[in-house]
């Protein structure tokens, strides 16, 4: 208490003399990349496969380019339609879209297969049938001949890049999506996640697959009356998920053709579960399918971060540099999944990414600067009594990283267990925006892969030394979304805006249309909430460094001041509650600011 009042008796003075922490304003337009040219069709328009892979992308040099909005767009039930007339993108526009990008000249993509395939990730766990695509010259092609036409194009030239996204389907379909609820999707999930015949060797096929989606793991039928479900609707479910592995057979078929070696295929499994349940064998199968460079990990919405990221690490001399990762879990549970929603535990998902970034074990007195990345990660708490003592330790090691100048990438893998205690722990004693790296908003399935893809991206750029400020401002950008979004509204406004929509709205926050409700009070509701709970983390975040060289030799040589930061634009991307986007605007960065009892200043 005594040092925490000469702390503030000192800023204070500091204040008064004029010596505060240097601002600059945020300014109206960023500079703008001018890098190689990526063609990206998104998974849908969510903030993670839209602004976010952008800031991510170009943060390494890249100019993301993408097709309008309305072609990759995803509305809920009772939302308008999107300009082709259906809830889901435009799967003709998109490969013409493509196709055009291609006859610029462009040589890298990054396309979701669940997109242009299905038009989008919910769409393609709701269509139980195949559907031909309509071309706008009126061209009809089935979904394998607009897949094989899309390969045979992209493949034709040697010096394209193509990576494509594909996903396991998850174990249960969109709430609010199609016609299905809540009940329905847990009767559904309790379906899927029950065991089913293991299949191995020759026996290993789809169409054996596809036949074992109706038997439990003692061969027995499993009734849907059982599971509470009609029988109209197991089927439906079954032919969605037919349709599925049936389309990702075909892409693994087409890849796997001599001449198709500028193709990565990278396979993110959606909502799972650690039990022997309907994606075992469709995850075996597929894997076997893998080709060196191809991947199968966990997560679905963290597949853009992960493929433009391993796309930067193999047009640089990442593979030679051998660069190590020196991993601390605190919490005591990584032997476990992070959630129920992943299939399998923690230091096993973390080993598979590991894996895919070529990080490897740190070597025997490796000096920092030649490539040794620090990974925390808080974990849910062995012992609910210790939690405090869990988030404390990870606090001080991340403070000694930082006295170090360790670069260090941070993950909350604790699922909401540490409510904003753990937040404003780190808000009050850290430097946040040093890290290389953070994650811990939306589903644990995805946060291992998310700040992976961010701080190896990241530690890649000053590995190279050729930054621009365009680049700084990009990776600051996507800094400061991950924080402010998992700080601010993940565990406060979030909760806020729950309980505000059913109880005085009379709606539901999963569907601001179904029933329809007074949108313009909730994003008022939502602008005022985060203009309050973010003061405190973007006070921490301008008076933060920035690492900027990885030639920290003498003291703050490596490091730059973040300026001032300025969010607006919020906005709901599909009408509910569950996630927000915004805009990000950033002042000039500065001299680095000096410490002073925890306190950052010029």
């Amino acid at each position: 208490m005594k040092k925490r009042f000469l702390a503030a008796a000192l800023t204070l003075c500091l204040l008064l003399s004029g010596c505060g922490p240097s601002r600059t304003e945020p300014v109206q337009a960023e500079t703008p990349t001018d890098g190689p040219v990526i063609a990206y069709v998104p998974l849908d328009d969510r903030p993670d496969n839209v602004e976010r892979v952008k800031y991510l992308a170009e943060s390494m040099g890249y100019t993301l380019e993408m097709p309008e909005a309305d072609c990759y767009r995803t509305r809920l039930g009772g939302q308008p339609r999107n300009t082709n007339g259906t809830q889901y993108g435009d799967r003709a526009a998109l490969y013409e879209w493509v196709l055009a990008q291609e006859a610029a000249g462009c040589d890298r993509y990054i396309l979701s297969m669940d997109q242009m395939l299905s038009g989008g990730l919910v769409n393609s766990r709701a269509m139980a049938a195949h559907e031909s695509v309509t071309l706008s010259d009126g061209t009809v092609l089935t979904e394998s001949e607009l897949l094989e036409s899309l390969t045979a194009i992209l493949g034709a030239e040697a010096d394209n890049r193509v990576w494509l996204l594909e996903s396991v389907m998850r174990l249960a379909p969109t709430v609010g999506y199609d016609h299905w609820t809540l009940e329905e999707y847990n009767d559904l999930r309790a379906y899927g996640m029950e065991g089913r015949p293991v299949l191995e060797g020759a026996a290993l096929t789809v169409e054996n697959i596809k036949a074992d989606y109706r038997l439990g793991s003692d061969g027995s039928a499993l009734e849907a009356a059982s599971f509470g479900l009609e029988e109209w609707e197991v089927a439906e479910y079954l032919s969605a998920r037919s349709r599925k592995i049936e389309l990702s057979h075909r892409l693994e078929t087409l890849v796997n053709r001599a001449g198709f070696e500028n193709f990565r295929v990278l396979i993110g499994i959606d909502d799972s579960s650690e039990e022997d349940s309907i994606q075992k064998n469709e995850i075996a199968y597929l894997r076997q399918g893998l080709r060196s460079g191809d991947a199968l990990l966990s997560g679905v919405d963290d597949l853009a971060f992960k493929a433009v990221t391993k796309l930067y690490l193999e047009e640089t001399d990442w593979a030679q540099a051998q660069i190590g990762a020196q991993v601390r879990y605190y919490g005591g549970t990584e032997d476990q999944s992070a959630c129920a929603y992943d299939y399998k535990p923690l230091t096993e998902i973390m080993a598979e990414h590991l894996d895919f970034f070529g990080l490897g074990e740190p070597r025997e007195n490796l000096p920092k600067d030649e490539g040794c990345i620090q990974i925390l990660v808080l974990t849910q708490p062995a012992d609910e009594s210790k939690k405090k003592e869990y988030y404390q330790a990870l606090i001080e090691d991340l403070k000694a990283c930082r006295g170090r100048d360790l670069p260090t990438i941070l993950i909350d893998a604790g699922n909401g267990a540490y409510g904003t205690a753990f937040h404003e722990a780190l808000t009050e004693e850290t430097e946040l925006g040093w890290l290389l790296g953070y994650a811990g908003f939306l589903d644990m399935a995805i946060v291992t892969g998310t700040a992976l893809s961010h701080g190896v991206a990241r530690y890649a750029v000053l590995r190279q030394g050729e930054s621009t400020q365009a680049m700084e401002q990009a990776f600051a950008r996507t800094l400061a979304d991950s924080v402010l979004k998992d700080f601010c509204y993940k565990n406060v406004v979030r909760e806020d805006l729950l309980a505000y929509i059913r109880r005085e709205l009379g709606g539901s926050p999963d569907n601001f249309w179904q029933p329809e409700i007074d949108r313009s009070a909730v994003q008022a509701r939502l602008e005022e909430e985060m203009r309050k709970s973010t003061k405190a983390v973007l006070k921490n975040l301008e008076r933060s460094n920035l690492i900027v060289s990885l030639d920290q030799s003498v003291e703050d040589e490596g490091l730059a001041g973040w300026g001032g930061i300025q969010l607006e634009k919020y906005r709901f991307p599909w009408d509910r509650a569950f996630e927000i986007g915004m805009d990000i605007r950033l002042g000039d960065f500065t001299k680095p600011h000096k410490q002073l009892f925890g306190t950052y200043y010029q």
